[in-house]
């Protein structure tokens, strides 16, 4: 700890010296010993990890089973599919991943960066990587401080630490202070981060950790503690995949067991039709399919400017239940505005936001075009002011302290430029800015006359001031005028306003005055008031309101003062009462059935620590949330790490919070959000679509085989037709069902419960029917072409049952693409992807039955009028599908 104790103890500790640093010898043999200042970046998945992780999928086990007891039954060409969809599917899901890391690197900043640093006497610039402890290092606007570090001088010193704290208010910083007892991060004054920046003054200190021993760093190793977890889609696929090998086995066996007393044949014949059932019994292009659609969900969410890392967080998004957002840089722009102007006698709303001059001030909603209070108001905000307001293209960027920058763009909005000022009015003195005196005063020369600028904190401004400007004219600043200020101060307060104060006073002379604060910033003119704040996106409160609607709970976690919180929760539509409001310090004594119950209750969370944002995921996902957490700061990572899945700012968000994060957000964006949930609750509906599809196929084939077998009837399928059907003709309409349009009401409906099964409900009753329904078609056609069109023809028979299975499966898909809608209402060809994957299917269908070499390689019979009948039988599934959805919607 050492922003306690004296300056001296500090620098006598890691024997250095204040005035001419470490010697260049000792700071290499600490180099050496204790490695670079830099924080590792979280190690990559080795390559043979990522294809364990594929192989050691339940499913891929599953199929690779499948695979080797049909190469030892004799079926090598089925064999050699199977593996070659688990090797295609292993293949996609890694370069997947490896595209999304590719994202990630390249939004890394890769430059690194320099510090101002004394050895052996002697200031020279040093890449922050080379720094080592007991470096003096001066630090001046604009720079990343490089390691923590102790100050030892310090000059009207500012920083922001909203990367580590969540504050958006520079922390002011004093050199002089000595602590004799721990306080938190956020109220070290003699202290500064590292990778924190300079937005204000200048100083000077001694590092006193690198590296992972930062509180940057110790923030970044923790998280290497915290265990991935399996999203909900993993969780039920390996649910699916153990109940699928169950029934397999037991299938298999009834079967061997039925057949061999049933139909005489050999043990190895009952065999190969147990094997057989056991192909058709399991989904193999299940797997691959899953793997496709999220990978197109994830390409099609990049290009709506969010990376995914891994495929299967794609649909867990989806499955969100509750939103923990971060205030700053998240939900509002990490860009200070003024909103509110007092100049005594009426307050005035600013209009536009961030720091783009753009908007007006408004009176009751009448847009004020001239007034000379407030353009002098705007004149003493840009000369009294050492920020810059650069444009870069189309975006306006801020050089310094963000209060500041503030006062620029609110100036801007009536073209008060501030290189113009200048030139008009160049400074001629200063008395920089202090957190004693809370004021910073400027000297210009104006109508012959010499004017001291001054801006500073509302109270110590409105008592230092004996006159006001009122209506144009200077009077004296009565003890009710006063009264009337300072309540106006205390108004603009409670709204969560950083509120400033102006004022001047005119010399004839400045040359024979002593420049102090006592001579000049007294009796002075008050001017006015401006209340400032970090403003909200503003997609934000729509984005928000879109959550609430779609079932999802906003929290807001941030580090940020309580009023301040606050006050952007309820604009946002987070939070409708204070009582929703609850800061951080009182979590730490509570039990974690306390701290679950809050979770319950509260909406708002501030001046919370690191630890406090990870204990709140924790609690809501015991209260069984599916949680998001969305951050940029590194004090953001631990939560993001611990959520169900952890979102990132692209722009704005630190090296280690996107190391962390399962989604980045390109453009900052909270409303990218809300497209996200969106993509992932469509993708989920489409994986339960396509595995009913598959699953309602694979049963009917099952059951056709099996009440054949248990009827005493041949084998209504050869194994290379059950093959066909399983990896050829399904596919191709369950990958078109996977990229279906959104159903229209997607985002009204309440989150799914992650512990509901992916075939459930009026999907599960649909499954039912439809897999019954095309049992009963499929073997009536087998009936009727073994009894009546083939009479003893085993093969005519095949073929009546290949061709109308799969005539019926191709139009089940139709019927599969919602559980609520009918095909009329949904409209046929509103999915053109399904209309040519099932053209191409049945195009296959008859390649196969056409083609000679092939109809003999599928032992088929050439057909052409019995095409009456299957056409007939294989739309009966379809129309009890269609009058299915119909009547459960009559009965609900």
């Amino acid at each position: 700890m050492d922003y306690l104790g004296q300056k001296k103890e500090i620098v006598s500790k890691y024997d250095s010296d204040a005035a001419r640093g470490l010697n260049n010898d000792l700071a290499q043999k600490r180099l050496e010993e204790n490695g670079p200042n830099k924080i590792e970046s979280k190690a990559k998945k080795s390559l043979a990890k990522k294809i364990a992780e594929q192989i050691l999928d339940p499913m891929v086990i599953l199929l690779i089973v499948a695979s080797v007891v049909s190469a030892f039954t004799g079926d090598k060409v089925e064999a050699i599919i199977i593996i070659a969809i688990v090797v295609i599917n292993a293949i996609m899901s890694i370069l997947q991943e490896g595209k999304a890391e590719d994202s990630v690197e390249a939004l890394q900043k890769m430059s690194s960066p320099e510090a101002s640093v004394i050895r052996d006497g002697k200031k020279q610039k040093l890449k922050a990587e080379n720094l080592v402890v007991g470096d003096i290092v001066v630090i001046e606007t604009g720079d990343i401080v490089p390691a923590d570090m102790r100050l030892l001088e310090s000059s009207n010193l500012q920083i922001d630490e909203s990367s580590l704290t969540g504050e958006s208010v520079a922390a002011e910083k004093d050199s002089e202070v000595v602590y004799e007892s721990e306080v938190g991060i956020g109220d070290r004054e003699n202290f500064a981060f590292s990778s924190t920046i300079v937005t204000y003054g200048h100083g000077k200190g001694i590092i006193t950790q690198t590296g992972s021993d930062t509180e940057m760093g110790k923030i970044a190793s923790s998280l290497e503690k915290v265990e991935d977890k399996d999203t909900p889609l993993q969780k039920q696929l390996n649910k699916l995949s153990k109940l699928l090998a169950i029934l397999v086995i037991i299938v298999c066996i009834i079967v061997f067991i039925v057949g061999y007393f049933r139909t005489g044949d050999t043990l190895l014949e009952n065999l190969m039709i147990a094997v057989s059932l056991a192909v058709a019994a399991i989904p193999e292009g299940l797997t691959a399919v899953v793997t496709i659609v999220l990978s197109i969900g994830m390409n099609r969410m990049a290009e709506r400017k969010a990376i995914v890392k891994s495929l299967v967080s794609v649909e867990t998004l989806g499955a969100t239940t509750a939103i923990c957002s971060d205030k700053t840089g998240t939900l509002t722009q990490n860009e200070m505005t003024i909103t509110k102007i007092w100049t005594n006698e009426n307050e005035y709303e600013v209009e536009g936001s961030g720091y783009t001059p753009k908007g007006d001030i408004k009176l009751d909603d009448k847009k004020i075009e001239d007034d000379e209070q407030i353009k002098l108001l705007m004149t003493i905000s840009t000369l009294c002011n050492d920020a810059d307001l650069t444009r870069e293209g189309e975006q306006y960027k801020i050089i310094g302290d963000p209060t500041e920058g503030a006062m620029l763009t609110f100036s801007e909005k009536w073209s008060i430029i501030q290189e113009e000022m200048e030139e008009k009015f160049p400074r001629l003195k200063e008395i920089p800015f202090d957190s004693t005196r809370k004021m910073m005063t400027t000297f210009h020369n104006v109508d012959e006359k010499y004017r001291a600028m001054t801006k500073g904190a509302p109270d110590i401004i409105i008592e230092n001031s004996s006159k006001i400007l009122l209506n144009g004219e200077i009077v004296d600043f009565t003890e009710d005028l006063k009264n009337k200020a300072i309540e106006e101060n205390k108004s603009l307060a409670k709204q969560a306003l950083r509120v400033m104060a102006y004022s001047f006073r005119d010399f004839e002379s400045i040359k024979d005055k002593e420049l102090t604060s006592e001579n000049i910033e007294r009796e002075m003119v008050f001017v006015g008031l401006t209340g400032m704040i970090d403003p909200p996106r503003p997609e934000a409160k729509q984005a928000v309101a879109e959550c609430r609607s779609s079932g999802i709970d906003v929290i807001m976690i941030t580090g940020d003062y309580l009023e301040t919180a606050f006050a952007i929760a309820r604009d946002l539509g987070i939070a409708d009462s204070k009582d929703q409001a609850i800061e951080g310090k009182e979590l730490n004594n509570m039990s974690d059935d306390e701290i679950r119950e809050i979770a319950r209750e509260k909406r708002v969370f501030a001046r919370v620590s690191p630890q406090n944002k990870v204990q709140l995921v924790n609690a809501l996902q015991e209260n069984g949330e599916i949680v998001a957490m969305t951050g940029d700061g590194v004090n953001d990572a631990p939560a993001i790490k611990n959520a169900d899945i952890g979102i990132s700012m692209g722009i704005t968000g630190t090296d280690v919070a996107k190391d962390t994060a399962n989604m980045i957000l390109v453009d900052d964006n909270f409303a990218t959000i809300v497209n996200a949930v969106e993509e992932g609750r469509i993708i989920f509906s489409n994986i339960r679509k396509f595995v009913s599809f598959l699953l309602s196929c694979n049963i009917a084939e099952v059951l056709i085989v099996f009440l054949s077998i248990l009827f005493g009837l041949p084998s209504p399928l050869t194994p290379i037709q059950l093959l066909w059907l399983n990896l050829v003709t399904d596919a191709f309409p369950a990958l078109a069902l996977g990229v279906e349009p959104g159903e229209k009401d997607i985002m009204e409906r309440q989150p799914r419960d992650p512990e509901e099964q992916i075939i459930s409900g009026a999907l599960k009753n649909s499954l039912i029917v439809q897999s019954l329904a095309i049992t009963l078609s499929v073997l009536l056609a087998y009936v009727i072409g073994l009894k009546y069109i083939f009479p003893g023809n085993i093969e005519g028979a095949h073929t009546m049952v290949f061709a109308t299975l799969i005539t019926s499966e191709l139009l089940r898909s139709f019927s599969v693409r919602s559980t609520k809608y009918t095909l009329k209402e949904l409209g046929f060809a509103t999915n053109k992807q399904l209309i040519k994957a099932t053209i191409f299917s049945f195009g296959l269908l008859l390649i196969v039955m056409y083609i000679e070499p092939l109809r003999k390689l599928f032992e088929l019979e050439f057909i052409t009028w019995q095409w009456l009948i299957i056409l007939a039988l294989a739309f009966i599934p379809l129309i009890i599908g269609e009058v299915h959805k119909i009547n459960a919607r009559k009965n609900k």
